[in-house]
């Protein structure tokens, strides 16, 4: 496979992990994300990934149903170490050397996140599973990726979703809505489509790091956007 990418951040959804569940870990969805990174990572691509909490717990709805938001941050970040560890178990199975690096130190559970020991790890051919958001409260997983993208020198964040890209609406309440093909930071945020949160996608524009939203439960997919291949929604 030829890719314009050496290195990625691929931020994936928690969400997305339930799979036909309505809560924690499809154990098929898991599989299906190990086997299409090992894939790129068979290419000689190297790949940083972050996962979301949500199919865990998510810090901001814990807060509006009266948990302390700091300590519901704590919790979010936690969730996403488990995912963490579920995709680096997943990926093992199937033959592809992980790491985890956590953004507080929680040896043995994972290495302490350091930019130096997850390229180290990238170069070395392993993925770099990037946990624990940024480790502060108030910070989503999203800004997480972007500030981790940017400090690992990835050359795109590829963020996967549910749906194939931005649209003008969101597409499963407003059957009108059209897909962008390509889109601007700056277009992002006056036509306040959610994306990202403002401070990700604010990281990313000050750092000229692009990002291509795209379907990630579609097997292949991701294969397909390292090949160029036009699906997706490209922010630049």
């Amino acid at each position: 496979m030829r890719t314009k990418y050496k290195r990625i951040l691929l931020k994936l959804s928690g969400e997305s992990l339930m799979g036909n569940q309505g809560y924690g870990i499809d154990t098929v969805r898991l599989n299906q994300y190990a086997e299409q990174i090992k894939e790129i990572a068979d290419s000689g691509v190297q790949i940083a990934i972050v996962i979301g909490g949500g199919n865990i717990f998510r810090g901001l709805s814990g807060a509006s149903k009266g948990f302390d938001r700091v300590k519901g941050d704590q919790m979010g970040m936690l969730a996403t170490v488990i995912n963490s560890l579920a995709l680096s178990s997943a990926l093992e199975a199937h033959g592809q050397k992980a790491v985890v690096l956590t953004a507080i130190n929680m040896f043995p559970i994972g290495e302490h996140y350091s930019k130096w020991r997850a390229i180290e790890a990238m170069e070395k051919g392993a993925v770099a599973i990037l946990s624990g958001g940024t480790g502060n409260p108030f910070f989503t997983t999203d800004t997480g990726s972007a500030l981790r993208g940017v400090e690992v020198e990835a050359d795109v964040m590829l963020k996967g979703t549910r749906v194939d890209g931005i649209y003008t609406a969101d597409p499963e309440k407003d059957p009108t809505a059209t897909k962008f093909s390509e889109i601007t930071y700056d277009e992002v945020y006056t036509r306040g489509l959610k994306v990202m949160d403002l401070t990700a996608t604010a990281l990313c524009k000050e750092n000229n790091l692009p990002i291509i939203v795209f379907d990630m439960d579609t097997p292949g997919n991701l294969k397909k956007v390292l090949s160029g291949e036009p699906i997706g929604t490209l922010v630049y």
